[in-house]
């Protein structure tokens, strides 16, 4: 049977004297949004939409969105500062059956998808660097070689994942600024929509795109995950979730009109690897594939912050059901080993069986299912426990829930309109959850009885 969850007190492992700093949980959420879907989504977004100031608008909303869930989770995760993210606050604001299925999604797909297809990114450009490399057989090692990493102290967590990270940042930045410089000609865009583009905005094309654009944004919640490991959580929090969320949304739109003023529209619809593409038309072809190279190296550190965090859900389901208890053991220094080898093992298994699309439909329609019925539990739990402290409360509230609710409904429902088969393994993974939770309470019910015996 379920513990309390409500009730429960933060695991061993988070309360460790050891902690993960402020600064290293921004770096985690700016590595986890700048990853693969900033480098790929363009290519998608274009066979549908061709106009720049439209483009740029699905980035600046994607950015308001995410935001605006932020602001939420901030709230919330001051509240109830216990990892597991999604998983934890569900589960105490609806029931532990919702924060298990939660917990479930994030765990199988949530987590795993991002990172497989961060490191199939990776593989992708460095292919492109050295042809005869194995996208597979990369993109494994790396999941493994990083995931190694994360097994040893926090200190080298941190140390690795800001290091990457910062990497990361200087190497984008210089990338824009040396296409810029070295192309011969800037594209002619019309950054401001004319009034018959404008309809674009209602359209089914425009819907799909935005959720490739709010799985580039996945993972401003990333430090909720990790919420008892944060040095002071409640106080740190809500600065970590704005602050990492507004950075990435001034660099996404930056890139954007980088990618959209250096190639053709064109080049760049269909393709996957948009940084390759832009920088042969900045630099040639040598200097596109040395630029490849880079970008492969770049994602290492999304693949980090994936793997850092995503175990932490496993962590504390392994806290709450006797069943997967495995799941919750840790080293002397406070690892959850035995969930990070899981999240490794399902990474690996998603590279070698999934094609790159659907990895990114299907894990962006069920991550911002997890995050609307999360967002949404701001009213709840202010409803039901109206007393409960909260050293941090949403501004403008009730308005950021709603924008984030009424948009993120909106492009779900165009997903399934446009893309039924996405939308029904969504729903064939989430009632698969359900059914493992009642198998799970319903054996662990069971099991005082079998012991009297």
């Amino acid at each position: 049977m379920t513990t309390g969850i409500g009730d429960n007190p933060m695991s061993k492992a988070s309360q460790a004297n050891q902690s993960f700093s402020q600064r290293t949980a921004i770096t985690l959420v700016i590595a986890n949004m700048v990853g693969t879907g900033v480098f790929t989504s363009l290519g998608f977004q274009l066979l549908d939409i061709q106009q720049g100031g439209i483009i740029l608008l699905l980035w600046l909303i994607g950015g308001i969105v995410a935001f605006c869930g932020a602001l939420c989770y901030a709230e919330l995760g001051a509240a109830l500062p216990r990892s597991g993210g999604e998983y934890n606050f569900l589960s105490r604001i609806y029931h532990p059956g919702a924060g298990f299925v939660s917990g479930w999604v994030s765990v199988t797909v949530g987590f795993s998808a991002p990172t497989a297809a961060a490191a199939i990114t990776a593989a992708t450009y460095l292919k492109s660097v050295f042809p005869d490399l194995s996208v597979v057989v990369t993109s494994v090692t790396l999941v493994m070689a990083v995931g190694a990493v994360h097994l040893g102290a926090r200190n080298g967590s941190s140390v690795f994942q800001q290091a990457f990270t910062g990497v990361k940042i200087l190497l984008i930045l210089a990338f824009m600024v040396a296409a810029w410089w070295q192309v011969e000609s800037l594209q002619q865009i019309a950054w401001l929509p004319e009034t018959s583009d404008l309809a674009l905005i209602g359209s089914g094309g425009f819907a799909v795109a935005l959720i490739y654009v709010n799985y580039a944004y996945t993972g401003w919640n990333a430090a909720t995950y990790l919420s008892g490991e944060v040095e002071n959580p409640t106080r740190n929090l809500p600065r970590i979730l704005m602050i990492g969320t507004a950075a990435v949304t001034l660099l996404y739109l930056a890139l954007h009109v980088m990618f959209l003023s250096v190639a053709p529209m064109e080049a760049m619809a269909g393709k996957v690897e948009i940084g390759y593409v832009v920088a042969d038309y900045a630099f040639g072809p040598t200097g596109a594939a040395l630029v490849g190279g880079m970008l492969g190296i770049l994602l290492v550190s999304t693949v980090s912050a994936m793997l850092l965090a995503g175990p932490r859900a496993l962590q504390v389901m392994g806290e709450d059901f006797k069943s997967f208890a495995t799941l919750s053991k840790t080293t002397k220094s406070g690892i959850p080993a035995v969930a990070v080898v899981a999240q490794i093992l399902l990474t690996v298994g998603l590279i070698v069986t999934s094609s790159f699309e659907q990895i990114i439909v299907f894990s962006g329609a069920l991550l911002a299912l997890n995050s609307l019925l999360t967002v949404v539990g701001v009213l709840i739990l202010r409803w039901r426990e109206p007393n409960l402290t909260r050293p941090f409360t949403m501004p403008w509230y009730p308005v950021p829930m709603v924008v984030y609710a009424v948009i993120i409904f909106w492009t779900l429902v165009y997903l399934v309109m446009e893309r039924p088969l996405e939308g029904l393994m969504a729903l064939i993974l989430i009632a698969s959850g359900g059914a493992v939770y009642w198998l799970t309470t319903l054996r662990e019910r069971s099991a005082p009885e079998n012991q009297s015996k």
